[in-house]
């Protein structure tokens, strides 16, 4: 679970691009670790691997009992319950996310994977990442769709009002 945790919030994922990856996926690209990222329509995109993501993605690996060399398995498959030897549904990541929320407390209706993806988005132009760059971090065709994700704007110690200097 920390292992897929890390993936969404460190690379902004869809579930649905989550629940599609295989070992295979992780990639070295210019001598650095890789995701290759079936996006929607088909376009595939490369993220750096985070090195927090890495390091739980090699530790889930290594305890799952699972190796490297499996490349054409799903990255992420259930350990509780029976194997049935295919991988996390992008309804089972959603479930997973829900469940962690309500054990944290956190009661906020929709909250879901989504959330997840427009919180890395945030948090990565908190710290001043390129719009352009997180629109194809994020795969997104149009830039107005990566506003959206933008929830700066929602912070009200931001608020224009606070700018005011007489």
């Amino acid at each position: 679970d920390r292992a897929l945790l890390a993936v969404l919030l460190y690379h902004g994922l869809r579930r649905e691009e989550a629940a599609q990856l295989r070992v295979s996926d992780i990639q070295e690209r210019r001598g650095i670790k890789h995701l290759q990222i079936h996006g929607k329509g088909g376009k595939l995109r490369y993220l750096p691997l985070h090195p927090t993501a890495a390091e739980r993605i090699y530790a889930y690996l290594e305890r799952s009992g699972r190796h490297q060399d499996d490349v054409q398995e799903p990255l992420f498959v259930p350990l509780r319950g029976r194997s049935t030897g295919t991988g996390i549904t992008a309804n089972g990541i959603y479930a997973m996310v829900g469940s962690y929320a309500k054990a944290a407390g956190i009661n906020v209706a929709g909250l879901g994977v989504h959330g997840l993806r427009a919180t890395a988005a945030t948090n990565a132009l908190e710290h001043e990442a390129d719009i352009a760059k997180v629109q194809a971090w994020l795969g997104h065709a149009n830039i107005s769709t990566t506003r959206i994700y933008d929830r700066r704007q929602l912070r009200p110690e931001d608020s224009p009002t606070f700018k005011v200097n007489y």
